[in-house]
């Protein structure tokens, strides 16, 4: 079946096409995900450490690439491997999740140096000011866990379940 066939198919059959549900939950997951952690930072108190902003890039790759997927129609080749893309940007900020997960277990050895985001363009007196009321956030202990896993333990199962299973649906629009 050629390319216009599959999408044509794809449309007709009515309701949410596989390929138009992978592309859709490829833009949903990481902006819930990318919020949550925003909201928990910003609403709920909780400062990130530096693994947990590592974790943040891949999600804000995938949004711009699953809204580039929504140029294209669903089921068209472009579209699916944006999706794709997309997924693979998901996983691995779920791959640094079991990694951060690791690490708060003692499983892995986390940063063995001090990090801190500093501003730009301070005088000394407030860059001095800034470190000295700056939280210390150490990456090795978890700060909130939900039903026993920490937040990067959550973003491990949600991003690399979702990026599966977006995969999944990808490939199944493509035999559809």
């Amino acid at each position: 079946m050629n390319e216009a066939a599959a999408v044509v198919t794809e449309q007709r059959s009515g309701g949410l096409s596989t390929s138009a549900a992978a592309r859709l939950m490829a833009l949903l997951l990481p902006m819930a995900l990318l919020g949550g952690a925003l909201g928990s930072q910003y609403f709920g108190g909780l400062h990130p450490c530096e693994m947990c902003y590592w974790q943040r890039w891949p999600h804000g790759v995938a949004i711009i690439i699953a809204l580039l997927a929504f140029t294209a129609p669903a089921g068209s080749r472009s579209a699916r491997v944006l999706t794709l893309l997309a997924a693979l940007a998901i996983a691995v900020s779920g791959a640094i999740g079991v990694y951060h997960a690791g690490v708060e277990a003692k499983i892995f050895e986390g940063l063995t140096q001090c990090t801190a985001n500093v501003s730009t363009g301070l005088s000394n007196a407030e860059l001095l000011q800034q470190i000295t009321h700056a939280p210390i956030v150490r990456c090795d202990e978890v700060q909130f866990r939900f039903l026993g896993i920490s937040m990067a333990g959550w973003n491990a199962i949600l991003s690399l379940g979702g990026a599966g299973l977006i995969a999944a649906l990808v490939i199944r629009g493509k035999r559809a």
